[in-house]
């Protein structure tokens, strides 16, 4: 079990889902206004984990059923990945050229949750985000589909680690950075991490259709 993690496929997940994870979108932001108001950070964190690897077990298993379809098929699926991760990338690329970042938006109070409120304002930012459909169901699903089978569930597998490993490394630093997490530099360093990421992922996949 162990050489599993160390295989190309559950690599290329990783980081696939690391790049797409660590762009500060609206479900990041909830993370961090609940973290910096210090309402319910672990639940939040763990319904976050959950979902998210509920939609990449969908995605991969449910887009691998595609892949045997048509070659042609998988290969317009996994061009169009490509495509969506070079506009990501270049996207996270600029804010990191310009220094402009979306922290005012994490930075935003949140009103008074309960347990229960919490858990639901969570599964909102996780299912009902159109974007967190995209990334997920599009960009994970389709590229797993260059890994065929059985490297397509080695390449979930990758990809829900990194879902674990971000939102739970994003709970410790919560708690021991506190308010230094509102500096813009810090936001800016990741998004040029998240295009080099996001290009990279896009350059494997396309060398994988030659």
């Amino acid at each position: 079990m162990s050489t599993v993690f160390l295989t190309p496929a559950f690599s290329a997940g990783l980081l696939l889902s690391l790049s797409l994870i660590i762009a500060l979108g609206p479900q990041n932001a909830h993370v961090l206004r609940m973290g910096l108001t210090g309402q319910h950070v672990w639940t939040t964190i763990a319904v976050s984990i959950a979902s998210d690897i509920g939609l990449i077990g969908i995605s991969v298993l449910g887009l691998a059923q595609l892949g045997g379809l048509s070659d042609k098929l998988q290969g317009a699926m996994v061009g169009a990945g490509i495509l969506f991760l070079l506009y990501y990338g270049y996207q996270a690329f600029t804010r990191f050229r310009t220094g402009s970042t979306n922290t005012q938006a994490a930075l935003l109070p949140a009103a008074a949750m309960t347990r229960r409120q919490a858990v639901m304002a969570a599964l909102a930012f996780a299912w009902l985000n159109p974007h967190a459909w995209l990334d997920t169901a599009v960009l994970i699903g389709t590229a797993s589909l260059a890994w065929g089978r059985p490297g397509n569930a080695v390449f979930g597998l990758g990809a829900a680690t990194a879902s674990v490993l971000w939102f739970g490394g994003l709970g410790l630093g919560l708690v021991w950075l506190g308010q230094r997490l509102r500096k813009p530099a810090l936001w800016r360093a990741l998004d040029g991490l998240v295009a080099a990421m996001m290009w990279g992922t896009a350059c494997v996949l396309a060398w994988g259709l030659l």
